[in-house]
């Protein structure tokens, strides 16, 4: 089926089945976007269409898609259940989430060092996996594209360049985040210790 042949190019090859069967119990409509900076998918409730809409980024790798998925479609458990009673990261789509990530978990979709993280992460699952540091260093590991330099990999007080071209100096850690300095405007911004930068040779 054409559908299952597209979704096995986003996913490990022993989940294809039961998403493409989640997908249309639900009568979900997928989206594959661009890369979005801010966000690695998206739920979008039947309230001006006739459908639920999940959108998933598409340069993430099948673990990273899998996990994205299942996260989008536990909010649609919750809006069915609840509507828009509770919180969107609350008590019950952790739960939720939970349920369904162990469907996969046990299925053996996952590699087992990738398996023991999330089995730790589902027990509090964040808002986004971008937020769990462990589980999004275990998930760069099976990016397809060349290793990037992160904020994290450098030492103190190095000089970097970002995505936008401007430069900045590593300062300390603030709880998750590195607090640097911009260079061209004095500025100070907080980065996430997984944001690929361009050292700047000194």
């Amino acid at each position: 089926m054409h559908e299952k042949k597209i979704l096995n190019n986003y996913l490990p090859s022993a989940a294809v089945e039961m998403v493409f069967d989640l997908i249309k119990d639900k009568n979900i409509h997928l989206k594959i976007t661009r890369n979005r900076k801010t966000k690695f998918g998206d739920y979008r409730p039947p309230i001006y269409h006739s459908n639920h809409r999940i959108s998933i980024n598409h340069n993430l790798n099948p673990y990273g898609f899998l996990i994205t998925f299942v996260h989008e479609y536990a909010h649609l458990l919750v809006f069915e259940k609840y509507k828009n009673r509770v919180l969107p990261h609350g008590k019950e789509w952790k739960r939720l989430y939970k349920m369904r990530m162990e469907e996969f978990i046990e299925m053996g979709v996952f590699p087992q060092e990738l398996n023991e993280v999330l089995v730790k992460s589902i027990q509090n699952s964040k808002a986004s996996s971008s937020s769990d540091l462990e589980l999004s260093r275990i998930l760069q590991k099976y990016d397809t594209s060349m290793p990037q330099i992160r904020v994290e990999d450098l030492p103190a007080n190095t000089i970097f360049k970002a995505n936008n071209g401007k430069r900045f100096v590593k300062g300390e850690k603030q709880r998750i985040r590195y607090k640097c300095k911009c260079l061209d405007n004095n500025k100070l911004y907080l980065f996430h210790p997984l944001t690929p930068i361009i050292p700047v040779s000194q």
